[in-house]
């Protein structure tokens, strides 16, 4: 600028000396409007960038500080929210920013998605870039179904982020689904940077949160006319999680983050844990610049569409310059739900090599293409997964499954993987092994974050799959690593087996597609064989049950997204219902189509699936008995051959009760779908030549 006016002072000077006094004044005021145009342009206070169905609409403001805000059809859904990184070293991106250059773009490309709910994914997004003096950048993206922005570091020196503002304003007390970090650390906030990331949702206001606790992601707020507001993040690769906070009792939401740890203790549970001692004042350490996690709104008009979303995905780093054409999803006969509790064979069930060749057995039968050895094949507390309790001959096992075209999966605590991952994987792979399920990271600041990288980049180098449990909520890595088939940081399953029997999954069930489905697919672990009324559940250890009907486990198979999927109880159960067991072990995992068809939060959803030329229908219901009108208007052919697995007439009662249905359908048909009370309904479509 200072540049300009200089310019502008010495054209004028020597105007003076050489022409006439209205030529001069022509003159002078044509180069100071030129001047100043230029300076307009530099000191633009506002940017608008719409979506390319310019439905929503992004407004961001350069002042004092940056900040944006967000309309739908022209009603506002987020106020002015500002947000900034502050460095170690006093500086900071978005304070007082100083704009070199804005720039566009729009995208319209689709995704290949191999391991994913559907074969492609459209990528349509209008793009605006704020470069700003101090080596740093704001990106804002808007797609029809929301909006998202990062910050990008360009410095090639080393530096230090010191904190992180990230505000949500909402323009009115918006009633939100709020997934607090479980009770018993109310008020000690430090120590809620702990967490296993599972836990109901609790409603209510956003001037009602809950001050002494935070909340994890995704989170969803309800905005009124149907449109609900869906809050996450994408691309986290090198930095911490984010979690929301409200201590003002208004209507605007905060972003927290785990400082960086400075004393990492082993402890925990069986000593596989990194449990922090202490933290230092900044959140994240770097080398040289780096993009920066995406912060996600994802917009809806009508629930369903949240259960089949893909901004998450479309965020995420592409895929590592690797190979993973060998990357086989598929199904688990899992041990450790179902206690090794096998029944009716002739040698004692447990942790051993007899047990583990049932459960291949059984695999091989029915198609299953994996089984998991879950905690205890290891020697307990030595956290070494070299050290094999004699119980078990991993070798024989592995060759015993191969020989069954059945792979196996083995359990890792956390601290055990880290130790000497490289050897780990190498060893295991090696003998034959599949890949891992780690367990107990429970955290996600910085060195955690990273962990989950380096261990699904190691792993995809021995070409093992992993599972990440005991972790936080999906953000992409699944797309940057496809070898990553699954995480938890769910209330699942599991949770059936101990606790309070006044848990309500049933509820939660219908509740987390549109919610936690948000970020990615999940380890449920669900299809129990024991079902249960809400009258007659209780917690059981060893011979646990599922909350809700037969049909709605066999529902749990479509509905939720799990490329690696569990069957959580045991193979003598398993072979007792052989009609269910088949359905299970034949349902895909990962998917060429998915349409949403029905759902509201916390009271019910159907979706329907396509692979190849199959398609598979899942409806759930929460406890009121519901009857869904599915159309199918979806389908590519004229006439199928379906098959329907529905409560029986008396699952209110005996939840266990079923019957099968066979018939014809003719596209355009319109199915109906009876439920129980905390039922479900699935349904095989298959094409008649």
């Amino acid at each position: 600028m200072t540049l300009f006016i200089v310019h502008c002072s010495l054209i004028r000077t020597f105007v003076k000396k050489n022409v006439n006094h209205i030529v001069m004044k022509k003159f002078f005021y044509l180069i100071l409007f030129s001047c100043f145009g230029l300076s307009v342009v530099y000191a633009q206070k506002t940017y608008t960038l719409s979506s390319p169905d310019a439905r929503i609409t992004v407004s961001v403001s350069l002042d004092t500080a940056v900040s944006y805000s967000v309309t739908h059809d022209g009603e506002a859904l987020l106020a002015p929210s500002k947000l900034s990184m502050t460095l170690a070293d006093g500086s900071a991106f978005g304070v007082a920013p100083k704009l070199q250059r804005a720039s566009r773009r729009s995208v319209n490309t689709s995704i290949p998605a191999p391991v994913y709910k559907k074969a492609v994914v459209v990528d349509a997004f209008n793009e605006l870039t704020l470069k700003c003096w101090g080596e740093y950048r704001i990106v804002f993206r808007a797609y029809n179904d929301g909006v998202a922005y990062r910050f990008v570091a360009t410095t090639g020196r080393p530096f230090q982020v010191e904190a992180e503002q990230a505000e949500f304003n909402f323009p009115s007390d918006f009633p939100a689904y709020i997934p607090y970090i479980r009770p018993g650390l109310e008020g000690r906030f430090e120590q809620q940077f702990g967490t296993s990331f599972e836990n109901t949702y609790s409603y209510s206001l956003l001037s009602e949160w809950d001050t002494q606790r935070y909340a994890f992601l995704p989170l969803l707020v309800d905005a009124g006319k149907g449109r609900k507001i869906g809050i996450t993040e994408a691309d986290l690769l090198n930095y911490p999680g984010m979690y929301l906070y409200n201590d003002a009792g208004g209507h605007a939401l905060k972003g927290v983050f785990a400082p960086y740890p400075k004393e990492v203790q082993q402890g925990g549970h069986n000593r596989l844990q990194g449990l922090v001692k202490s933290r230092e004042p900044v959140l994240a350490k770097y080398d040289r610049g780096v993009a920066f996690p995406w912060r996600v709104l994802i917009i809806s008009e009508h629930d369903r569409q949240l259960a089949d979303n893909d901004m998450v995905y479309r965020l995420a780093s592409p895929a590592a310059a690797m190979d993973f054409s060998w990357v086989r999803p598929g199904k688990v006969a899992w041990d450790w739900w179902n206690d090794w509790n096998i029944y009716g064979v002739d040698f004692v069930a447990g942790i051993n090599n007899d047990t583990y060749n049932y459960y291949i057995d059984f695999a091989a039968r029915y198609g299953i293409e994996y089984v998991i050895l879950d905690e205890g094949w290891a020697v307990n507390l030595q956290a070494d997964l070299f050290q094999v309790v004699p119980e078990i001959d991993l070798p024989a096992l592995a060759d015993y499954a191969a020989a069954r075209n059945v792979g196996l999966i083995l359990w890792a605590g956390y601290h055990a993987f880290n130790r000497d991952m490289e050897t780990v994987c190498r060893t295991y792979s090696e003998m034959g092994v599949k890949g891992f399920k780690v367990d107990f990271m429970d955290r996600d600041d910085q060195l955690m974050v990273d962990f989950h990288r380096r261990a699904a980049e190691t792993a995809a180098k021995y070409k093992l799959l992993i599972d990440f449990h005991g972790t936080y909520k999906p953000t992409g890595l699944q797309r940057t690593y496809p070898n990553v088939v699954n995480f938890e940081g769910v209330h699942g399953l599991e949770q059936l087996k101990w606790g309070s029997p006044s848990v309500d999954q049933v509820t939660y069930d219908v509740t987390i597609p549109f919610i936690r489905m948000l970020a990615g697919p999940f380890d449920y672990t669900q299809g129990a064989m024991r079902n249960a009324t809400r009258a007659n559940f209780r917690p059981v250890g060893s011979e646990p049950m599922s909350q809700g009907t037969r049909c709605r486990q066999l529902a749990e198979y479509v509905v939720f997204e799990a490329p690696l999927t569990m069957l959580c109880d045991n193979p003598s159960n398993y072979e007792r219902e052989a009609p269910c067991t088949r359905f299970i072990a034949a349902v895909p995992t990962v998917w060429d189509e998915t349409v949403a068809l029905h759902g509201e939060v916390g009271h019910y959803i159907a979706i329907a699936r396509r692979k190849g030329d199959l398609w598979y229908i899942g409806a759930m219901t929460d406890w009121n008995p519901r009857t869904l009108a599915i159309p199918t208007v979806f389908l590519e052919g004229t006439r199928y051959r379906i098959t329907i697995l529905q409560d029986g007439v008396n699952a209110h009662r005996y939840a266990a009760d079923y019957k099968i249905v066979e018939t014809t359908v003719t596209k355009g048909e319109v199915l109906s779908a009876n439920m129980a009370p905390g039922g479900g309904w699935v349904a095989l479509l298959t094409p008649i030549e």
